[in-house]
């Protein structure tokens, strides 16, 4: 079934919804009392300030406004350039106020999005940089809008704001989830070849999808889309289904590491044993993009 309301997937589309989300953080900053911005979040209890502070930290980064590294930074940031980067900024701010944070990423934000708006490049426009030698500009753009509103989430769940689990940015990260299943069940929760794996989003972000595992030439299991709008695959039957059901929020929260499998709530019918495996394998790396 199409997934309501749709993610967009045009140039100004994503822009905007990139736009959107980290407007909704700022106006969440706006609204913050100065001791709120202490409140820790669900991503390792990390504050509200540190939330803002990652945001801008990682937009200034990618806008190529340079940041020289102490010499002590790298010893105690033992991975990536960049997240040593960001890592080493978010320090920087950490004798900052929160309001101090805040206006620094409001003053940046359309200053950001007069630069992407106004360059001349396309969605698969190879841009290199952090994510990769080949990363698209529509690539960098999704992986941003996502962290974005994964942190948005976290800053809601801090300051007991909920909301925008039907916006765009949501959408994106919905279906970027559902596109990662066939590898998150067949080859991260090892699922059996010949069981289908269905989620069923209940919403505020409607969708279905499955993925059926087969078994490859080499042996190895891979799974395969059911509800892709192609022929269901042929030359294996299923031997079992086992549907999930979810939320929006249970369905984000735990594929970005933010819960437990035992801290969102879920309904199966099928194997339980499945289900389990298929939630405890969720968790995806790109939702944490400037982590890596």
């Amino acid at each position: 079934m199409p997934m309501h309301p749709a993610a967009p997937d045009d140039h100004n589309g994503m822009l905007d919804a990139f736009e959107q989300t980290v407007q909704a953080i700022i106006d969440l900053g706006w609204a913050c009392r100065e001791e709120e911005f202490d409140l820790p979040t669900e991503y390792g209890g990390l504050s509200v300030k540190k939330q803002l502070a990652h945001v801008v930290a990682s937009e200034k980064a990618l806008a190529g406004i340079p940041r020289q590294l102490a010499a002590n930074d790298s010893e105690m940031l033992p991975y990536g350039a960049f997240a040593r980067t960001i890592e080493a900024d978010v320090e920087s701010r950490s004798r900052q106020t929160g309001k101090m944070v805040l206006q620094e990423l409001a003053a940046f934000h359309p200053e950001r999005m007069e630069q992407l708006r106004r360059a001349e490049l396309e969605l698969d426009s190879i841009i290199g940089g952090p994510f990769g030698p080949d990363t698209t500009f529509g690539q960098q753009l999704l992986l941003r809008t996502i962290d974005a509103w994964t942190r948005e989430q976290d800053l809601r769940q801090a300051l007991n704001s909920p909301g925008d689990l039907d916006s765009a940015g949501a959408a994106l990260t919905t279906a970027e989830i559902l596109r990662s299943l066939p590898r998150t069940v067949a080859r991260t929760a090892q699922i059996e070849a010949g069981h289908d794996v269905v989620f069923d989003v209940t919403g505020p972000v409607v969708a279905r999808e499955g993925v059926r595992v087969r078994a490859g030439d080499d042996g190895r299991p891979f799974g395969v889309l059911l509800y892709s709008g192609t022929d269901r695959p042929e030359g294996q039957e299923s031997t079992g289904v086992t549907s999930i059901r979810l939320t929006t929020e249970a369905l984000t929260r735990r594929a970005a590491g933010r819960r437990s499998v035992d801290e969102i709530h879920f309904s199966v019918i099928g194997d339980d044993e499945v289900a389990a495996r298929v939630l405890e394998a969720l968790v995806l790396t790109q939702l944490l993009a400037t982590e890596q």
